[in-house]
């Protein structure tokens, strides 16, 4: 029970910690870019990383020894729209995250990285767009908790 309730409480700090550093970068994000800027961005990006494989790993323990079991979790609605809009969130990041990962040499100079305007733009948009999803992946697991959508036998 104490492992179960351990478990339970990673997991919801990493999403915690993923919620806070995507709204970081959205920030950091905004105006022009500087050194200490972009090297907030390319930190942030790490543990926005390291949160979202804790996220994962946790998850993936939560549902196979924890909780109800994946025969439980794969036969409601909430949970499969919770992986696919994670997925989602998980494959948007790749361009922000290579992005960041580009900008080491320059920092390493202390020089500020390159980015036009509207790439800069671009990266905010998907920045936007990965906590709207995040919202959404919010209720789906509200919609879990109380068993809605549940369509197993």
């Amino acid at each position: 029970m104490l492992v179960s309730a351990l478990a339970a409480f990673i997991h919801h700090l990493a999403a915690f910690a993923i919620a806070a550093a995507l709204v970081v970068e959205l920030v950091t994000l905004r105006g022009e870019l500087t050194v200490e800027r972009a090297r907030r961005l390319v930190n942030v990006d790490a543990a926005y990383g390291i949160a979202a494989v804790t996220i994962i790993v946790v998850g993936i323990a939560r549902v196979v020894w924890f909780e109800k079991g994946a025969g439980y979790y794969l036969h409601d609605a909430p949970f499969v729209a919770k992986m696919i809009l994670f997925a989602a969130i998980g494959l948007l990041s790749i361009r922000p995250t290579i992005t960041f990962l580009s900008w080491r040499s320059a920092l390493a100079q202390n020089r500020v990285p390159a980015l036009a305007a509207d790439a800069q733009r671009r990266l905010r948009s998907i920045v936007h767009l990965e906590l709207v999803l995040l919202v959404l992946v919010i209720l789906c697991a509200a919609l879990m908790a109380k068993g809605v959508g549940f369509f197993g036998g």
